[in-house]
């Protein structure tokens, strides 16, 4: 029954995506995680006290957000099967991003493609953080495949993966931790002491599923530009140069598949940062390299989704259920 909930739950996303109209259970999750820190900061006096009320707060959220999407899809369980099955599915799209991540970039490539920068430095603003005024062709498509690189996995593989695991609440519940990691676990004076222990839930949370992502990169590197030496050897030597322990190896693979290189300089609020050069493409990054990164989402997005149904069709068997 599960297999089939969240399959129906990815070809929901996939053709509506995350309508306006419809109020989306993040934006909730991250109203809530404001207004604690607000009060949090009025009450923590010192450093250790930041650190145990993070503790606290990615506890709190993570654990309320899985007992109440389970409380609903048991009533609705309770009062029909079928009521169950379809709040099942449409809780779990919305933890997925397939369609969200796909349009957002597309929205970048349309007037990308016929030079309008300021139109795609404004599309690009809605996906990332760094500032975006001041971007030429390159780094706009540089910032674009490394936001659709990451978001692949934080949108869809690991959703897909802890769907599989526990179902839509536990699905939900790391997108509990994944809205927490974005808001505050900054390695900065600021969040660096009530961050902690979302940062470190986030790495760990996406350990697994960014592995399982890399090894679906590696399958269908023999059908990308960079074939299965470039992504190899930029795994391999590139994947954990990224800060986060999980973000290099997508944006790695990513950059071997289409022979490029991700990285650099870039700017947040106005100050400049440098992260790691990730590949060693000589290609000029271009409109047509997001077309390609999308295209290898998708393939990566279906494939995520197939290993989990075959996996779990294995296991029942195995187990006799």
């Amino acid at each position: 029954m599960m297999e089939i909930i969240i399959i129906c739950a990815f070809i929901l996303d996939f053709i509506i995506g995350d309508p306006r109209f419809i109020p989306h259970p993040v934006i909730y999750i991250g109203k809530i995680i404001n207004k604690s820190e607000i009060f949090i900061r009025k009450v923590a006096k010192n450093t250790l006290a930041l650190k145990v009320s993070g503790v606290l707060l990615t506890l709190v959220i993570v654990l309320g957000t899985y007992i109440f999407f389970a409380s609903i899809i048991w009533l609705a369980f309770w009062i029909h099967n079928y009521l169950g099955i379809i709040i099942s599915i449409f809780i779990l799209a919305q933890a997925l991003a397939v369609k969200s991540l796909y349009q957002h970039a597309i929205n970048i490539t349309k007037p990308l493609s016929k030079g309008n920068l300021p139109q795609a430095r404004e599309a690009l603003s809605m996906i990332v953080g760094r500032d975006t005024d001041n971007l030429d062709e390159k780094d706009i498509t540089r910032a674009t495949v490394e936001s659709v690189s990451e978001n692949t996995v934080d949108g869809i593989t690991a959703p897909l993966f802890y769907a599989f695991l526990g179902g839509p609440p536990l699905a939900m519940a790391y997108k509990a931790i994944n809205t927490l990691d974005s808001m505050i676990g900054y390695k900065n004076e600021k969040y660096l002491h009530l961050g902690w222990a979302a940062a470190r839930l986030d790495d760990l949370a996406n350990y697994i599923p960014a592995r399982i992502t890399a090894a679906l990169y590696l399958l269908i590197s023999p059908f990308t530009p960079g074939g299965w030496t470039g992504v190899w050897h930029t795994l391999s030597r590139d994947g954990q140069k990224h800060p986060s322990p999980n973000s290099g190896l997508s944006e790695a693979a990513v950059a071997g598949a289409l022979n490029i290189k991700l990285g650099g300089n870039s700017c947040y609020n106005g100050l400049e940062r440098s992260s790691p050069v990730i590949g060693n493409g000589n290609h000029i990054l271009q409109v047509n390299h997001i077309n390609q990164c999308l295209k290898i989402m998708l393939v990566i997005s279906i494939l995520m989704l197939t290993l989990g149904v075959l996996t779990t069709f294995f296991i029942h068997n195995l187990i006799g259920v």
